[in-house]
């Protein structure tokens, strides 16, 4: 049996549903309170607040993640039973992509400490920059310099 190809593509309104169903069933860094994350929410990352993109398995959302505007990292989640596959790391690639495109020189996020998503930010070149204030870490990645001149590496196809 193959592992279908993945399709990355901008979010959209109607990805908020999918989008929703994932933040919702993920088992690690789950909400505390789900109403503080609204439909409105998802909507503003969209394009106002941030951007946000999505990966498809078989024409279904799998994957998403969003980037604010102030440069940090909203959200990256993948729809339990389909980790493994390299979502989440080509996601997150595209979503600093933009941010440093934007023009910023770090990018920051938190997440739970001692999870799979503390163990991925490691495994992909973040690093920790102290605790949020609870269980949280925050990382920081700062932008690439490419052959000296400071530029953002290429960028990924979108």
């Amino acid at each position: 049996m193959t592992t279908p190809a993945a399709l990355y593509r901008r979010a959209t309104a109607a990805d908020i549903p999918a989008m929703s169903a994932i933040r919702l069933a993920v088992t690690e860094n789950v909400l505390s309170d789900p109403s503080r994350v609204t439909l409105a929410m998802y909507e503003d990352y969209l394009d106002r607040a941030g951007r946000g993109w999505v990966a498809e398995l078989d024409g279904t959302v799998a994957a998403f993640c969003y980037a604010d505007r102030d440069g940090s990292i909203w959200a990256l989640f993948v729809q339990p039973g389909c980790e493994g596959r390299g979502l989440a790391t080509h996601l997150l690639g595209l979503a600093t992509d933009w941010l440093f495109a934007q023009g910023h020189e770090r990018i920051c996020l938190s997440t739970g400490a001692g999870t799979r998503a503390d163990r991925f930010y490691a495994a992909q070149g973040w690093r920790r920059s102290g605790c949020t204030g609870g269980r949280d870490l925050e990382y920081v990645l700062e932008r690439p310099c490419v052959g000296g001149l400071g530029a953002a590496p290429p960028a990924r196809a979108a």
